[in-house]
Parts: C-alpha cells; structure tokens; sequence
C-alpha cells in the first residue's frame, strides 16, 4: 500500500513538471546555465524512471504471481479432483479391502481346519502304517487265501505233582482208584514231573456275506496207546482234545461238528464251542475236579441266538456206557449177556479186553450202541451273571442169551438226567461265584469221576444207576496278574441190588457179596507165591468222590508277546464206598499238590 502512495505522488509530481515546462517553451528563451532547481528536476525525473520500471518490474512480477496463482489454483482444482477420485477410490478400496479381509480371514480358518484335518489324517495315516508295518511284522494272525490262521491257545508246560499216596497215574488223578491202606500204593507217596499237558492249538476263520466259518484243533500229550478210548475225552493219541468245524450265519443260526466240549458242559456267555469260552475249573490237574460236568466228544449241533440274552441248542453226542459197574455174576442160571466189543485188530479202536459173550463183560472198552446221546440246553445272560439249563437222553441196549430156554432178545433200556448251574460275579466283578448240579439215571459218565452208568438185573438187562454231580466254585480275580480258586465238589452213585432166582444179591453196592473188612489195613499174611497177598476183602464199589481244592495263577508277564505264568494246586479228595457190613463204610483219602509252569503263544 505504502509503495502505490509513493508511486501516485511521483507520477503528480511529474505531471506539474511536464505541464510548467510545457508552459515555459511556448516562446523561445535563451539557453541559461543550469540552476540548482534544474538538476533537482533531473534527479527527480531520474527516480521517476527508476520508479517506473520498478513498476513495471512489479507488475510483469504481478501478473506472474497471478499466472502462477491460477496455475496453482487450477493445480489445486486438478488434485482437488483428483483426490476426490481418490477418495471414492479409496472407499471403494475399504469396501473391497474389508470384503478380502472377510475372505482371506474365512480363508484362514478353512486353511486351520484342512491343515488339522491333514495332520490328523497324517497321523492316522502314519498310525495306520505303524499297525500295518507291526501286523506284517508281528501279525496277531496269519493270512491265507482270506482265511485267518491263530496259534491262540498253545503253550508250553513244565509241571509236577506230589501225592501222599501213589496211583500211578502221571498228573491226571484216577479218582475211582484212590488207594486204601490195604494197597502197597498208599504207604508210598509219589512224585513225577512232566510236559505232557503242553498243548498245540490252531484256529481258522473265514468270514462271507452269510455268516462265519470257523474249524479249531487242539491236542496234547496226555494219552497212552494201549488205553486210549472214549470214555469221556475220547483220547487217542496223540491226544485230540477237541477238532471241530462250525459255521455261524448272520441270522443267529449255528451248525457245529466234530470232537468238542459236550454242550452239558457250562459256558462263560452263550453257547460256544470255543475252549476258551468253557468254564472249565483252572486246576492244574486235567483231571478237573469231581462234580465238574463234562465230556469231550463227537458232537453235531444246532444253536440259535434269540435277542442278545437267550441262546437255545441241541446236540447228538457219541454214546459211551461206563460199567457195568457192581457185582454181575449172580444174574440167573443160563443168563448171559452181551452189549460190547473189544477192539477190532483190523480197525482204529483199542484191543484191550475180553469178549463179553459171558456174564462179566465189563472188562471191554466199546459199547454198542443204539443211538447217539440226546443234549438239549438253553442258556440266559440277562445282564447280570449267566444261567443254563439242560435235559441229557440216553440209551442202553444189550443182547440177553438164555441157554435154558434156548431163546435170545434184545433189552433197551433209557436213562437220562437234567441240570443247571448259575455264575454271578460280585465284589466289582472281581469275584465269581458258581453253582452247577446235574441229576440223572445212567448219566455217570457226565460226572468228572466217571463211576458207572448202569448195572445188571438178574435177567440180565441194564438198569442205569442214580447219579448226581455238583460243583460250588469260587474265582477271584485278585489283582490284573493273580487269580485265586477255590472249588468244592463231588461225584455220588446210588446202590442198585437185585436177587436172582438162586437167592442171591447182584447189582451196585452189594452188601455180602462185596466185602471191605480189609480195607484199613496192608494184608500181610503170606498167600502163597506173592508176599504180602492182594487184598481181595477190600472190593466194595465206589459210592461217591468229593474233593477241595485250592490254587492261583500268577502271570508274570501277559501281553503282546504272549503269557509267562505259574500256578499252584492244593487238593484233599476222599473217595466212599458203599458199606457192606452194617456201618462200616471206609473212606480212602488223598492229597495232592500240582505246579505248572507256562508259556502261553500270543
């Protein structure tokens, strides 16, 4: 403002000048020296000039002030429009930015869950080859053309037995041949140690649409050539336990065949044929304990599974008869019977014994026999515990000759039994208590001590003798290595007498004909080549066996690379006769203890 008021009064001052000297030349004068005034106006006029371009400086430094404003504005209006452009962009951007954060957010979590999901399938992929690579190289089973093959259930053994009174019988105790003192055996104890009971297993098992097929084979050392027969486990050598053939369909059907445990003989669950299914006592003894029921045999069976608690089964078993048991020379005159063969040099069974075309045939080994052994069972698992009940049907046939007559028939006789038994486990599950009975006419071979079956009337057919068999038994599963048992049991034959035209008494525990005066002592009066003499007032017929026993397992080791284990066996057995003088009823006493040593094969 100040330099406009400056530039205003010079341009005045000027405009006078210029109008005085206008004045001043509109008639000649003469040139006079300069005055002191003059050179004030030049000077004046020179800041003028020196003002004007100064002002023209300024404004040329104006307009391109006002240039570089409007470049500068229109600058400003570019960016203005331009960072609006940017703005939307922007927004646009925040929108599209927010969206892929969405995205990439939900991308991340999907990416977690799929890298999860592979490093769990990873790792069941590497736990599954882990299996493999063990099941190839410690297979639980061997593969053949889609059948598996198990040695489950083979062991080897090393075990011994103690007994205050020698029977010459290895482990397996002969209860109906318990020693009386009057035998040289009981003034002897015993001691043989054995591998006998080792035992080679095998199970095959192929599974269809159907259903399963399964065929297992068991055996042992535990026959002798010249003895073997079948009794009750049917032990030929080498000794066959049990080989069968079964099959299972889907629809709860099942068919077995073979050499099995009898289906009188008690299940864990159900009813199986696998041995490990039978609860059998855990005795180191083969021969059980008396009032265990039992056979091994030929059997053919059908099953059916009703729901998941009920399981109902028949079987036709391999007929046996055991006896005649008693005293069988009294039957009639001219009586003579026969109902079995010796064996057969030109077949497979055993030729021990005598003809039986007399009146004394219980000397032979094979029955022969009518019709198979009828077994019809049920079997409930409610949830708690498990429960059976059986119906056993048997016959007896023999022929009957009478030379007084001249005449010949044949005599069929039935006998048979029913049973239960009951297994409830208590105290956690840690305690197992059962109860098994069965009672019967002609049913002694299902007993454990096979006493007799039947004896002989006078007119020489059979009549089966009463029998009754029961087992208490106690299993405790004291810790996951040790199992403590402890069973009572026993094995009774009823008497059976008859007396024949002649006055005379026959039959089973005979009172007169049989005498046991000599039973408490060793005979020792010299009769005649042999010292001291047979004890021969000593042959009563045995009325019952009753044995205690007491014992653990203990596995030392028990897992996959199979079972290292030792037990213990404590047994007091007493065997009875019946009574042929009035009271007078003595009883023989044994006592046992077994050891066992075992390996197991996983």
């Amino acid at each position: 403002m100040n330099m406009s008021k400056r530039v205003l009064s010079a341009l005045l001052l000027a405009a006078s000048v210029v109008a005085g000297q206008a004045q001043s030349t509109t008639a000649p004068k003469k040139e006079k020296p300069e005055t002191e005034e003059q050179k004030r106006l030049d000077q004046v006029t020179e800041q003028m000039l020196q003002l004007q371009r100064q002002l023209d400086a300024m404004k040329e430094q104006l307009q391109q002030a006002k240039d570089a404003s409007a470049a500068a504005q229109a600058r400003a209006d570019e960016a203005e429009k331009k960072s609006d452009a940017v703005q939307q962009g922007l927004g646009e951007n925040s929108q599209a930015v927010s969206g892929l954060q969405t995205s990439v957010s939900d991308l991340k979590a999907s990416t977690s869950v799929i890298v999860q999901q592979a490093a769990d399938g990873q790792k069941k992929i590497l736990a599954e080859q882990k299996k493999t690579n063990e099941t190839l190289d410690h297979p639980d089973v061997l593969h053949y053309k889609g059948v598996t093959l198990s040695p489950a259930g083979s062991y080897v053994a090393g075990e011994t037995v103690w007994r205050a009174h020698s029977t010459g019988a290895d482990i397996p105790t002969p209860f109906t041949s318990i020693p009386f003192p009057q035998a040289e055996g009981y003034h002897l104890s015993e001691f043989d140690g054995t591998s006998r009971q080792s035992r080679i297993a095998l199970m095959g098992e192929g599974k269809t649409t159907w259903g399963t097929m399964r065929g297992y084979w068991e055996a042992d050392w535990l026959g002798t050539g010249i003895t073997s027969n079948n009794n009750q486990s049917n032990s030929y050598v080498f000794r066959q336990r049990v080989i069968w053939g079964q099959a299972l369909l889907n629809n709860g059907w099942g068919v077995a065949g073979g050499q099995m445990w009898s289906l009188a003989t008690e299940d864990a669950k159900g009813l199986s044929n696998l041995s490990g299914d039978i609860l059998t006592p855990q005795t180191i003894d083969p021969n059980y304990n008396p009032g265990f029921v039992w056979t091994r045999q030929y059997g053919f069976r059908v099953t059916r599974n009703i729901g998941d608690k009920v399981v109902v089964g028949v079987a036709l078993e391999n007929p046996q008869v055991l006896g005649p048991g008693g005293t069988l020379g009294n039957v009639n005159p001219g009586i003579t019977y026969i109902y079995a063969n010796p064996g057969s040099s030109s077949g497979l069974t055993n030729t021990g014994g005598t003809d039986t075309t007399g009146s004394l045939g219980q000397a032979t080994q094979y029955a022969i026999s009518k019709t198979p052994d009828f077994i019809v069972k049920a079997a409930f698992d409610p949830g708690v515990g498990h429960y059976e009940i059986f119906g056993i049907g048997r016959s007896f046939r023999d022929r009957v000759y009478n030379s007084t007559t001249s005449s010949a028939f044949t005599s069929t006789v039935w006998g048979g039994g029913i049973g239960a038994s009951a297994r409830v486990p208590v105290a956690k599950k840690k305690l197992s208590l059962g109860l098994k009975g069965m009672y019967g006419s002609g049913t002694g071979r299902y007993g454990d001590s096979t006493i007799a079956d039947v004896t002989v009337k006078p007119d020489g057919t059979f009549e089966p003798l009463k029998s009754l068999s029961a087992l208490a038994s106690l299993d405790w599963a004291a810790t996951p290595r040790l199992s403590v048992y402890a069973y009572y049991g026993g094995d009774y034959i009823g008497r059976m007498t008859y007396q024949n035209t002649a006055g005379k008494y026959q039959g089973y525990g005979v009172p007169g004909s049989e005498t046991n005066s000599g039973c408490g002592s060793e005979n020792l009066t010299p009769g005649g080549p042999t010292f001291p003499s047979s004890g021969a007032s000593c042959t009563g017929t045995t009325r019952d066996v009753q044995e205690g026993t007491l014992g653990y397992w203990f596995d030392f080791y028990r897992g996959p690379k199979g079972r290292l284990r030792q037990g213990f066996q404590y047994s007091y057995t007493t065997r009875g006769i019946w009574a042929t003088l009035p009271g007078y009823a003595p009883k023989a006493i044994e006592q046992g203890i077994w050891t066992s040593f075992r390996y197991y094969l996983p």
